[in-house]
């Protein structure tokens, strides 16, 4: 079997002239990345929504720049042949210093492959001092859940004509800036759709409808891994939370009724 040979930017740049759909899975450990790369994703990304799925905590608020280079190091060690994407966890950026500082321990530390911070207009100069760095850096519009508090919670973005306009310019200003690749998150189709028409960076989407370059969930939730909740926009593709709980069952029965172990695994 041939090894996979994993993307690079310009193949992901030069998706949005090919047409070539971008597939995109967060996933926060080793096996789940393995899982990924085995499967044929594109792009690994060591989303903060880890916080949530692998720590318990309600929001991604508590991920650190320690915990996600961890995991990042997992995720490379998973998928050693596919693009990996570091999420730039709350407050890690909010100066260029620290912007430059924290995206470098992805870079050095966890061997990814390109960081995205989040946000549009506000946070192009951040944006552009990493990419004047040289490090390749996408970014995140829309509901951008660092500042989820300031939008009154978990809500659709984009549906006025004002707040369209806003998301068009923060496109605008985040491919002036250099970046590689824009994520849409919990914005009208049409929306999406047509700001992505206008743009020469591919967009990827969540909650964004099809009319993306490119589309992106976290692998726990398509896979049914995750059950604490589902979003509207995830698609459960596996339960592999029901298989697991059911071998478990399965092993706790047998060990209690003394048929484990028995001779061979003995």
């Amino acid at each position: 079997m041939s090894e996979k040979k994993k993307r690079t930017i310009q193949e992901i740049v030069d998706s949005k002239k090919t047409g070539e759909k971008m597939v995109y899975s967060s996933v926060p450990d080793y096996t789940s990345a393995s899982w990924a790369e085995k499967a044929g994703v594109d792009v690994c990304v060591v989303g903060d929504s880890l916080a949530m799925v692998a720590h318990g905590h309600k929001s991604t608020i508590p991920a650190s720049m320690d915990m996600m280079v961890m995991h990042a190091s997992a995720v490379r060690r998973g998928a050693p042949n596919t693009f990996v994407l570091g999420c730039m966890p709350y407050q890690s950026y909010n100066t260029e210093e620290n912007a430059l500082k924290n995206a470098t321990r992805f870079m050095q530390e966890a061997s990814c492959d390109a960081v995205k911070p989040q946000g549009g207009k506000s946070q192009a100069h951040i944006l552009k001092k990493l990419i004047d760095s040289g490090i390749p850096t996408a970014s995140h519009i829309g509901l951008t859940p660092h500042t989820v508090a300031m939008f009154g919670g978990f809500k659709i973005q984009g549906k006025t004509s004002e707040s369209a306009f806003r998301i068009l310019e923060d496109a605008l200003a985040i491919q002036d800036a250099g970046c590689f690749m824009l994520e849409f998150e919990a914005v009208p189709a049409e929306i999406a759709r047509i700001i992505s028409e206008q743009l020469e960076i591919p967009t990827i989407g969540i909650g964004a409808g099809n009319g993306t370059d490119g589309q992106i969930l976290l692998g726990y939730d398509l896979l049914g891994v995750f059950t604490d909740f589902k979003p509207k926009f995830t698609k459960r593709y596996s339960q592999l939370t029901e298989v697991a709980v059911s071998g478990l069952k399965k092993f706790i029965a047998e060990v209690k009724n003394g048929k484990f172990p028995d001779e061979d695994h003995s």
